[in-house]
């Protein structure tokens, strides 16, 4: 798993996610927002559009490390490495993303799954998900799986943290001997706590596998300071519990952006 950017400090390491923040603004000019903002990384959903060597361009100038990126969903699919019969279009999928996440020194791909059940997606997710590895290993990127709820995307294949950990072990049995561990788990915690809930435990409870944290508020993914969970006390707690990467802000801002970045108060 790519670790770029990690460190041993317990200090909240804030990603703005810009799938989500400063969508009114191109690429590059959305990441050097994000850096005056304050945050220390960035992550994103779909750059295939903006072009890879200005959004280099922008990490080097402000120094911020792109965390992820996802596959494309295949229009309303949502994924497509779990999609029985599909095979060629996800595998196209990832090498399109890990090719974009090499060229822009982005640490990981999020391969997401799509809208599928059963024992014949299950296979074709972890096949997948093994060329992902094996793929990204080259490149040197790593490859993330994120539980996502119910209620957001019904159908969507993987929705529990505990289905994910079987998974990635599953992949893990495919590798050759020796190879390094290259997918994690992306704990998402809007998401977990939808599903499962005691996001503590269950995040210490799997964090050598997991491989990044993202965080909104529950139950409205809008900015974190309103929530459910009092994420001032939880992300702290996880870095307490031996987590040393970022946690990627992916909240729908209630207005504005910059209107709403009150809350990052109460990060430092």
């Amino acid at each position: 798993m790519n670790t770029s950017g990690q460190s041993a400090s317990h200090e909240v390491k804030l990603s703005a996610n810009l799938g989500f923040l400063w969508t009114e603004l191109e690429l590059p000019a959305a990441i050097r927002a994000a850096s005056a903002a304050g945050f220390a990384g960035v992550e994103c959903h779909f750059p295939y559009d903006a072009d890879p060597g200005r959004v280099r361009d922008a990490l080097d100038e402000t120094g911020l490390p792109m965390i992820g990126l996802n596959t494309r969903t295949g229009e309303a699919d949502i994924g497509l490495a779990a999609l029985p019969g599909r095979t060629n279009e996800a595998r196209a999928a990832i090498d399109q993303a890990i090719t974009y996440a090499a060229a822009v020194g982005c640490a990981n791909v999020h391969v997401m799954a799509g809208r599928a059940s059963g024992t014949e997606a299950r296979a074709a997710y972890v096949d997948n998900l093994t060329y992902a590895a094996l793929t990204g290993g080259a490149a040197g990127v790593g490859i993330l799986i994120e539980p996502i709820n119910q209620r957001d995307m019904p159908g969507y294949f993987l929705s529990e943290v505990e289905t994910a950990a079987e998974i990635i072990h599953e992949v893990d049995g495919n590798a050759a001997p020796g190879t390094e561990r290259n997918v994690a788990i992306m704990f998402d915690c809007y998401h977990v706590q939808i599903t499962q809930g005691d996001l503590l435990r269950r995040f210490e409870a799997h964090m050598p596998l997991v491989g990044h944290v993202q965080f909104a508020a529950v139950p409205s993914r809008n900015e974190p300071n309103e929530s459910e969970v009092d994420f001032g006390w939880l992300l702290p707690q996880l870095y307490a519990a031996g987590y040393d990467g970022f946690v990627g802000a992916e909240y729908r801002p209630t207005t504005t952006t910059d209107a709403g970045l009150g809350w990052m108060e109460a990060f430092g």
